[in-house]
């Protein structure tokens, strides 16, 4: 079993920054992928960034220029600094990895969510 825990989600203003951080932890041979995703009421979860297992990052068009994926590997953890927030980046933000286990399975797993609020 893999474990997601996420901090630092918060109310900022807009224009302001927040830096979101996952760390994974349990059964775990190797990350093939993690990163950020969110869901704003009403909407669909959608992918904000995310890094492969290459390091290869991918980003979603609306966040592109603001905001910036990094990672720590040796601590299985990723991080997403946020600037030049707007209110439409309001949304719960979950982390995802895609990890292969120690018996050669992959699977997805999810954090709790985190709460990001953009408003004045």
């Amino acid at each position: 079993q893999v474990q997601l825990v996420e901090s630092g989600g918060g109310l900022v203003q807009p224009g302001g920054s927040l830096r979101l951080s996952c760390a994974a932890s349990g059964s775990i041979f190797r990350i093939n992928a993690m990163g950020w995703y969110r869901q704003a009421p009403g909407a669909q979860r959608e992918l904000v960034a995310t890094f492969t297992s290459d390091g290869i990052t991918n980003y979603a068009d609306s966040v592109k220029g603001r905001f910036t994926i990094s990672r720590d590997n040796a601590k299985n953890t990723v991080y997403l600094q946020m600037n030049s927030l707007k209110p439409e980046d309001t949304a719960v933000y979950y982390c995802n990895a895609r990890v292969l286990s120690y018996r050669s399975a992959i699977n997805d797993y999810w954090g709790q969510g985190t709460q990001v609020t953009v408003s004045s």
